[in-house]
C-alpha cells in the first residue's frame, strides 16, 4: 500500500474530491465477486459482460446499489474522479471486476469519456476510500459505452 506524502492540506482537498464523489462500500473488492446463475448478458455482443441485478452494495454515504455488471478488463490504475489529473486511489490487478454504474469524465484513448465506478483490489493512496475509483471504459471490454442497463453514478 503506498502513501501520498503531500502537505496536510492538499490531503485533505483530494479526500474532499475523492467523497465528494460518493464512494461505494461493499463487503468485499469488485474482482472477488463472480457471476451468478441469475446473471444476464446484454447482447450477444457483450459476451464478456454480464449484468447482474440483485447484487447488493451500499456506499458510505448510504447510497444502495441494487445491481453490477461483471465484466473482462484489463488491470489498471482507479483514479477518485474520471480524470487521469485525479489520485489514484486503487488498482484493479484482476482481468475480471464488477462495476456499479458510470460517470462522465475526461476523454481517454477508448474515444469517449464515459468512466466506470468499482472497488480495486489494491489501495494506492487515501486508504480511507478502500480503493474505490473509476476506471476509463477503454480498460473495459465492453463493445458500448455506457454500457446498456448500468445505470449513471448518483452524483452526476
Amino acid at each position: 500500500m503506498a502513501s501520498s506524502m503531500k502537505p496536510r492540506g492538499v490531503r485533505n482537498a483530494a479526500s474532499a474530491l475523492v467523497l465528494a464523489a460518493a464512494v461505494l462500500w461493499p463487503a468485499t473488492p469488485a474482482s472477488a465477486a463472480t457471476p451468478t446463475a441469475t446473471s444476464t448478458a446484454a447482447t450477444p455482443a457483450d459476451a464478456n459482460c454480464v449484468l447482474r441485478p440483485g447484487i447488493a452494495h451500499t456506499d458510505t454515504l448510504g447510497n444502495k446499489f441494487t445491481g453490477d455488471l461483471y465484466c473482462t478488463n484489463a488491470p489498471s490504475d482507479l483514479y477518485g474522479r474520471p480524470a487521469f489529473d485525479a489520485p489514484v486511489t486503487g488498482r484493479l490487478k484482476t482481468t475480471q471486476s464488477w462495476f456499479v454504474c458510470y460517470s462522465i469524465g475526461e476523454a481517454h484513448k477508448g474515444g469517449n469519456n464515459v468512466w466506470y465506478y468499482t472497488q480495486g483490489d489494491e489501495t494506492v493512496n487515501l486508504p480511507s476510500i478502500q480503493a474505490w475509483g473509476n476506471i476509463p471504459a477503454s480498460s473495459v471490454l465492453t463493445s458500448t459505452d455506457p454500457f446498456p442497463g448500468l445505470p449513471r453514478c448518483p452524483w452526476h
